[in-house]
């Protein structure tokens, strides 16, 4: 059984920082809990739709809601409701997919997608609605959609299988001339789209996802707040990288603590993780052995005025994203980040390969009452190629990055740009080739040892065959 001790980590080489406990439990790869009921699928795909798979138009009414509740409901805790395909024996044919509304997870109950089985989001967003009218919609009020699959003051409640989960976001809406991610682009001009996540976890302790493969959210992919305990293990998520937009990948946060994600490969069109600290902050979180793709990278942010702590990031490959180690703030959701550390990175093919960036202007404005800092940042071992930019941006004198660099290295001859402001750096004790500029109200301190870069060759791996 493959173990992650996530108990006082080992130190990162050479690194000048002394690590804290990231996720404190001992995390363990998980198993899928034997069936309590196992539903077989009564719908086949039927062709290609606008982001993948499609349903005949036949059977978009068809929804299997009520069977998939009633059998989580009456499932006991410790085991899963599994979804399966039925063999072409039984049925003349192929019988791979499900339709669903919003559901919700019980304490205890996995949610099985099995092998083959693909669960469809129904495509109507009254389905999802709130209040009447509220979903499918760019309004501003937000909230106007359920989630997909919800998982609320559930303790150790799970999503797993080998099937997938398809949100179908590029498919037009029923009864509407656009996609859920067309409402995505409407709102570029003002207001929220009215859309609605695959997977909502809150106050939910020990919440699980495993080997699942999640597909076109029309929103986020993941959320995870107030709780204690989350593991990500084997996930695949898989978005187109544009006309996308807002469909970020995991993002736990805002409440929470000891989070592991691992052995992951994702590739969607906003964040692939993006490290929540609203109001609760979070802390003790563990992401080992991933590979991103497109993407807006690893993130933390844009909110941190609950504040950001023990963060690991070790044995990651980020390779063609958007942005690669990225920490987002601004002055109006900013807080304290600190004791966060990226050990093991490699990113290629990056505009913004390494962003420490406090005038984040998404989301919030860049000026307010709640300014951000980061310190006690450490970079060990990191490789970057391809070009792009650095950055190293803080907000004022008084609220200012503070980053180590050891063993940080540009691996290529192609031109790199830079951008450093209220910043100090420190460099060493390994090497460093960042070639830095001078910078307004910043210093750069320390000296770095010799020596050349590890090959990242091993590191950029296909993304796995669907």
């Amino acid at each position: 059984m493959k173990q992650i001790l996530v108990l006082g980590l080992a130190m990162v080489g050479m690194c000048a920082c002394s690590l804290q406990a990231q996720d404190t439990r001992t995390v363990t790869e998980p198993v899928i809990p034997p069936a309590c009921a196992t539903l077989d699928a009564e719908l086949t795909i039927a062709g290609a739709g606008h982001s993948g798979a499609a349903l005949a138009a036949a059977d978009e009414g068809k929804l299997d809601t009520e069977r998939i509740q009633k059998a989580i409901d009456q499932c006991g805790k410790g085991k899963g409701v599994l979804l399966r395909a039925v063999p072409a024996s039984a049925k003349g044919g192929v019988a791979n997919a499900f339709l669903s509304g919003p559901l919700e997870l019980r304490e205890g109950v996995t949610l099985i997608v099995d092998k083959g089985t693909t669960l469809f989001a129904s495509r109507d967003p009254k389905v999802f609605e709130t209040a009447p009218g509220s979903c499918g919609i760019v309004d501003n009020k937000r909230g106007g959609c359920k989630p997909l699959i919800h998982v609320a003051h559930a303790k150790d409640a799970g999503v797993m299988g080998d099937g997938t989960i398809d949100g179908r976001g590029g498919d037009k809406m029923l009864g509407k001339d656009v996609s859920w991610w067309d409402l995505a682009e409407q709102a570029r001009a003002g207001g929220d789209q009215e859309t609605f996540r695959l997977i909502v976890a809150d106050g939910s302790g020990n919440f699980t996802i495993y080997r699942i493969t999640l597909k076109n959210s029309p929103n986020f992919h993941v959320t995870y707040g107030h709780g204690d305990g989350f593991t990500v293990w084997g996930l695949k998520i898989d978005t187109p990288q544009r006309m996308a937009r807002n469909t970020d990948g995991v993002d736990p946060g805002n409440g929470s603590k000891n989070i592991t994600i691992t052995h992951s490969f994702l590739r969607e069109g906003d964040d692939n993780v993006a490290l929540k600290g609203g109001a609760g902050g979070i802390t003790n979180v563990s992401i080992v052995h991933n590979h991103f793709y497109w993407g807006h990278g690893m993130s933390i942010g844009s909110e941190t005025n609950g504040g950001v702590s023990n963060i690991y990031v070790s044995d990651l490959s980020l390779d063609g994203p958007d942005n690669g180690i990225r920490i987002k703030s601004n002055g109006s959701r900013g807080g304290l980040t600190h004791e966060v550390v990226y050990d093991d990175v490699c990113v290629r093919n990056s505009p913004n390969p390494i962003t420490l960036d406090t005038g984040y202007t998404a989301a919030g404005t860049p000026k307010g009452d709640s300014p951000p800092t980061m310190r006690d940042v450490t970079l060990h071992d990191v490789r970057v190629s391809g070009g792009g930019k650095f950055s190293f941006n803080g907000y004022d004198k008084e609220h200012r990055v503070g980053v180590n660099l050891d063993n940080v290295l540009i691996t290529d001859a192609v031109a790199y740009k830079y951008s450093i402001n209220h910043a100090d750096i420190h460099l060493g004790p390994g090497p460093v080739n960042l070639q830095f500029p001078g910078g307004e109200d910043s210093t750069l301190t320390g000296k770095p040892g010799t020596g050349t870069a590890a090959s990242c060759a091993e590191k950029f791996v296909p993304f796995p065959a669907m």
